[in-house]
């Protein structure tokens, strides 16, 4: 299978030239790359999935700068690419403007929102599965505090910043959340020294399980927290793996799934449309195997399921922040 992996430039006006009206889906990941273990990285598995079961080819591309955001867009519309799917918030408002040059194309936002009729925004309930974590981290830490490290300051790692504190609450109201962000550009998502540090601060500070919801800044984090001998929380993709032993969970965001499905979806594509995937359609949750499974013991794992089970009910409300920009239980 021949994939188009190039950056923006000379080489890739030839290269999607020569692709043009092939009708074959484009994939375009956000700063950080695709292999950042976590948000990118979930989306390509998503694509190789849909590629290895059909046999299809897609095209890719990794964002280098903010200004090549639109540039890629509609380098891969002109090339006939359809869909075209996006990670990332930071695409909304290029897609806004993109899309209505080009009303025969389907483009999808993951994380971001566009309300036009060729666009499919698909969002996650991370506030629902921080939670989990949240009630997982509690009952492991072994003091009464814990931290958040989160990537760039945008209200989305706030809603996982708010619904991790409501469920690290639900299990001792009287813990202290330590919560850090890595910055407010989007080199945050991509700073695994500075994730360092700041994990080393919060471990000064008493903090004995760390969640980083941080993209590729995240590896820098649960890194610190292995050398330090503390427990970290991974997130999007499964981390587990990083460092056995060492990360008590995963809240895993089913990017991959999305991708999978609109690849799948081919013409039948419903644009114009927001699909919200939260713990009931296993959108998000928590990742436990063979390199976590020691860490969980049957009261955590009992705990963790009841909250499931009463999230996806309604008896337990997550507080999303982005509905009011409010968090109960933790300041920023």
């Amino acid at each position: 299978m021949t994939m188009m992996r190039t950056l923006l430039g000379a080489a890739t006006a030839t290269a999607l030239t020569a692709g043009a009206g092939l009708a074959e889906p484009a994939l375009i990941f956000d700063l950080g790359g695709k292999f950042d273990k976590s948000f990118n990285e979930s989306a390509y598995m998503g694509a190789e999935r849909w590629a290895e079961e059909t046999g299809g080819e897609y095209l890719e591309i990794e964002m280098q700068s903010e200004a090549q955001r639109e540039q890629a867009l509609r380098r891969f519309a002109e090339a006939g690419a359809n869909p075209i799917i996006t990670t990332g918030f930071a695409f909304s408002d290029p897609i806004g403007q993109v899309a209505p040059d080009y009303p025969d194309t389907d483009f999808v936002t993951i994380d971001g929102y566009v309300d036009a009729p060729n666009v499919l925004t698909i969002g996650f309930a991370e506030h629902q599965g921080s939670y989990l974590v949240g009630v997982m981290a509690a009952m492991a830490s072994e003091g009464d505090t814990v931290g958040f490290i989160g990537g760039m300051d945008v209200p989305l790692i706030r809603k996982f910043a708010c619904g991790y504190a409501q469920g690290v609450k639900a299990v001792n109201p009287d813990a202290t959340i330590i919560s850090n962000m890595t910055g407010t550009t989007p080199a945050a998502w991509n700073d695994p020294v500075t994730g360092s540090e700041l994990t080393r601060a919060q471990i000064g500070q008493g903090a004995d399980v760390i969640y980083a919801a941080a993209g590729g800044t995240g590896v820098g984090i649960l890194q610190t927290a292995a050398d330090e001998d503390i427990l970290s929380i991974g997130v999007d993709s499964n981390q587990n793996f990083l460092h056995p032993g060492q990360v008590l969970t995963s809240m895993t965001k089913r990017v991959d799934n999305a991708v999978y499905d609109v690849m799948m979806s081919g013409d039948d594509l419903e644009t114009g449309t927001v699909q919200i995937l939260g713990l009931a359609d296993d959108g998000v949750g928590y990742a436990v195997d063979e390199y976590n499974e020691e860490l969980i013991t049957e009261e955590m794992a009992a705990r963790v399921e009841e909250a499931k089970a009463n999230i996806i009910s309604g008896d337990v409300e997550v507080h999303d922040y982005t509905s009011d920009d409010s968090c109960p239980d933790l300041s920023f």
